[in-house]
């Protein structure tokens, strides 16, 4: 999702206007309506959220179980047809941003025909960066917020000096990238829109590194304890005052926070974790897009560990090694009988669950019998993982997760991850197996749970009343 925050004054209250347009998965939506969630409660505000949608039901129950909360108004936008300005086949980035593109002219109407005084602040998603321009119509300060880490921004940031020095593509390079006071980017780690600087993909996400440094301020889905070495760095004028002067602001982190009890139809499923010993469990889910190969399913079955496992309809499509699969709604035995190994759905009647399609995850790492998360590293569940102090196996696909991985088991060091890159081959079940006895039995993994425990308590210290996140978005703020 994309989103949009426009923040104005009305009878002495802030009135917050988020704008979300959609793209495959929820990794937008969710920190948005956070951040959302944030400025109405910080400033007692009234909130209106624009949503272009993207017609999923996932995305749909979100929503809606937002709106239930009544901080916020919800205006759907119509979606614009963009199928005559781009590809059929071309990548998620350069779909997003070319809708971003196509919907500023009714984004503009839209807030002009809003019956509030004038608007004080602008906040755009990463995305939605060339909407930036509308805040200098209303004669306002403009804001970026990127859902993601420090290491990621900077990257963004310094991806035009990087277009400058390097002459070919990045993946040929000799050395890893070079960012300013930094970990060095590995050339197996940059992200997705740097595979191949021919691509449109690759000119959007060049574009968003020269026009985002532009913002009044940019606000991070990361808090200061968890990178201090990287935010200090990105505040170095010195290092950065010539790429960027604008002010960072790490608000983090945004997570979701159940607020409904638990399905009925879930009900089976804690009741079997409330029969597990404590940390005795690994949480399996890759998010809404992955790979679906045997070699996990044998890997886990050679481990022999507990485990929950969601997995979604396989579907024809782009492969990696692997099925690729998005959310269905036909995910039974016999389906996945074909994708499985002969036998495997038996053995695993005794040593764990597996969920069809959707399971509620907040829940189920916030579970005492949960001790491990098998994950895509996706931000979002990422950041889950740790405000719950669940330490993961890192299982990495696609966008920005390779350097997710790489954060998490380098310098945070609460992560195991293979040898062999996930998105490029198989990981065999010998490695599965491995990796899995490290985090939930070995020493190595009883010491990460505690360091991510410690997060954990970071993270709830950084909105505290006197944390750093909290402190830094009141002063925002005012």
């Amino acid at each position: 999702m994309l989103a949009l925050v426009f923040v104005s004054d009305m009878e002495s209250k802030l009135e917050t206007h988020v704008v979300l347009l959609s793209s495959p998965g929820l990794g937008h939506l969710t920190p948005v309506l956070k951040l959302a969630k944030r400025l109405a409660t910080l400033s007692n505000s009234k909130v209106t959220i624009f949503v272009v949608p993207s017609l999923s039901a996932a995305e749909s129950l979100v929503i809606q179980s937002f709106m239930s909360l009544n901080l916020c108004r919800i205006i759907l936008l119509p979606p614009p047809d963009i199928s005559h300005l781009v590809h059929a086949d071309a990548a998620v980035v350069t779909r997003i941003v070319v809708i971003m593109r196509e919907i500023k002219p009714a984004f503009s109407s839209a807030v002009s025909a809003l019956s509030v005084p004038p608007t004080l602040l602008l906040i755009v998603d990463l995305f939605g960066y060339e909407s930036m321009d509308i805040a200098d119509q209303f004669k306002i300060p403009k804001f970026v917020y990127i859902p993601s880490h420090a290491w990621f921004l900077a990257l963004t940031l310094y991806l035009p000096v990087l277009d400058e020095v390097v002459k070919g593509e990045y993946v040929d390079e000799k050395d890893a990238l070079f960012i300013p006071g930094c970990r060095p980017l590995q050339l197996e780690d940059v992200v997705d829109p740097m595979l191949c600087r021919s691509d449109q993909q690759y000119l959007e996400y060049l574009n968003m590194g020269i026009k985002i440094p532009m913002a009044d301020g940019i606000l991070l889905n990361t808090w200061e304890e968890l990178e201090p070495a990287t935010l200090e760095a990105l505040r170095d004028d010195k290092l950065w005052g010539g790429i960027s002067k604008a002010p960072i602001y790490p608000v983090g982190p945004m997570v979701t926070t159940p607020n409904r009890p638990i399905d009925s139809n879930k009900s089976e499923m804690f009741h079997w974790l409330d029969k597990q010993l404590s940390e005795s469990v690994l949480y399996i889910s890759f998010g809404s897009e992955g790979i679906l190969t045997k070699e996990l399913a044998l890997g886990l079955e050679l481990s022999q560990q507990r485990f929950i496992w969601v997995v979604r309809t396989p579907v024809v499509g782009k492969s990696c090694h692997g099925s690729f699969f998005t959310v269905g709604n036909d995910c039974n035995d016999e389906r996945l009988a074909g994708y499985l190994p002969e036998g495997f759905l038996g053995w695993s009647n005794n040593m764990g669950l597996i969920i069809s399609d959707w399971a509620p995850q907040v829940e189920i790492l916030r579970h005492q019998s949960v001790g491990g998360f098998l994950s895509h590293c996706g931000w979002n569940s990422t950041l889950e993982s740790i405000t719950h102090g669940v330490p993961l196996i890192a299982w990495p696909l696609y966008a920005e997760q390779r350097m997710n991985a790489t954060l998490l088991v380098e310098e945070l060091k609460i992560a195991v991850r293979s040898k062999t890159l996930p998105s490029k081959e198989i990981v065999e079940r010998e490695e599965i197996k491995l990796m899995v006895k490290r985090l939930m039995d070995d020493e190595e993994g009883h010491a990460m749970r505690a360091r991510v425990k410690q997060l954990k308590l970071s993270g709830e210290k950084a909105w505290n009343h006197n944390g750093s996140s909290f402190k830094v978005l009141a002063q925002l703020m005012r």
